[in-house]
Order: C-alpha cells, then structure tokens, then sequence
C-alpha cells in the first residue's frame, strides 16, 4: 500500500514540509560518501530556509500548548490509559521547553558562519559549488566522513527542538484518523466532511499493484478523489474502474 497525504491549510503543509526534509537528512547524515555529505548539506539549507518564516516557532508552540490542554483534559477519564497520558504530556511538555528556551529562529546561529554562508550562495547556482570555486568545500569533502559527520551533527543540532516537535505534532495529528475501507467508483470518489470538525489532513493509501495515482482536491466543505494511471509520456490520464481504497481524515 502506498499512503498519500493531503493538509488542508499551510500550517500543515508547512509540518510536512520539514517532517520530509528531517528525513532525508537522517538517511544521509549516518552514510559515508562525500556526495551524501553534500547533499545533507542541501537539505540543512532548504531546512533553513522553510524555518526561517518568522511565526512559524510560535505557530508552532502554540500547537504544542493547545495540545497539552486537550490531552490534559482527558485526565480521570476510564477509557483512556493514564500511563499512556502521561507519557505524551511528557513528551509534549519536553518538546515546548526544549523550543521554547531556543533564542530566535531555529537555526539562525548558522547564519554567522560565513564558510557555511558561502556554500549556502553557490549551491542555488548550478553547479556552483564545483571545486574551482570553493575549494575549501572541495577539500572538506575529500576529508574523513567521520570528520564531516561530526560537523554536520554539530551543524543539525540546532534544528533537533524543531524537529522534535514537528514529529511530535504530526503523530498525534495522524492518530486521531479513523481508517476506512471505501471504494472510487468509475474512478472517482467525492464526500462532504463532517461539520463541526476542522479537518486538517487526509490519508489515503491505495494497493500498489493497481498502478493508481490519487489526484486529491479539497476544503472545509468537501474533499474529491480522482484515480489516475501515469502514462508513458509521464502524463496522467484518468482511469474510470472501480478501485478500493482507505481513507482516514484527521483533525
């Protein structure tokens, strides 16, 4: 199965955004080649750039205390675990301390080391970090990949509250989907969603083997599934059979 993902606001996609970038930069960070090295430094740029918005920490820490305040309010009730309650408002308490005690922007110390500044400039540029043009670059990359692992560590670690949160978040966004079994008929699938609930993001995850693409559209009001089969040209065009599909909506 493969799962798809659609936010309904910039809040989210914001989230998953970083949470795809926190990623990729955890896959290339423990690897051993240069050009993994490079680029997990791309990535801590594009990081920085996506966490350079400047209400996206507060926006953020507001999230992290709506939630506390919801969580706490599930305290003394008989369905729920209050282990496991106290283990996310633990985390959840962890997470707005640890960024909340971060003096400005997530990253912005990074921002005063020129070297780092420099290779951020002409990596925008194609092929602009050759080694003619940045030749300390050049032979940092030609160092020990623990030597560099070490600094890309030191480097990232800024981000770590940010990322930490943005996990946080989005887990217990995900958890609140209730997954469905639902079916697109000739291809297509419309529904209107429930009032009185904001829903912030949609899961789908279709069989793989079916050779199916979502085209996903939606807001507040309704949400559209349309099912589509990726052409040799690489266009989509649109396929109308009969095909199962879960769904879960989270709010």
């Amino acid at each position: 199965m493969i799962l798809y993902e659609y936010p309904f606001n910039e809040r989210i996609r914001t989230y998953l955004r970083l949470e795809h970038l926190f990623g990729r930069l955890g896959q290339l960070l423990p690897r051993e080649a240069a050009l993994d090295h490079h680029f997990a430094l791309v990535t801590l740029f594009e990081i920085m750039d996506v966490t350079s918005r400047a209400d996206l920490k507060s926006d953020v820490l507001k999230d992290l205390e709506k939630q506390k305040t919801q969580m706490a309010a599930y305290r003394g009730n008989p369905a729920i675990s209050e282990v496991s309650l106290n283990a996310i408002l633990a985390r959840l308490d962890d997470a707005f301390s640890q960024l909340n005690q971060q003096l400005g922007k997530p990253g912005h110390e990074l921002t005063d080391n020129d070297w780092l500044m420099g290779i951020r400039s002409r990596a925008a540029i194609p092929g602009g970090t050759c080694g003619f043009d940045l030749p300390a670059y050049h032979a940092w990359q030609h160092g020990q990949a623990a030597s560099r692992r070490a600094d890309l560590q030191r480097w990232v670690a800024s981000l770590g509250p940010m990322a930490q949160a943005i996990a946080l978040l989005l887990q217990i966004l995900r958890d609140t989907g209730k997954p469905r079994m639902l079916t697109a008929t000739a291809g297509q699938y419309q529904m209107g969603l429930p009032q009185g609930r904001t829903v912030q993001l949609l899961r789908l995850r279709l069989d793989e083997s079916l050779g199916l693409v979502p085209e996903i559209s939606g807001n507040r009001l309704a949400v559209s599934v349309r099912l589509m089969r990726l052409q040799p040209d690489g266009k989509l065009q649109s396929e109308r059979i009969d095909a199962p599909f879960e769904l879960a909506l989270c709010a």
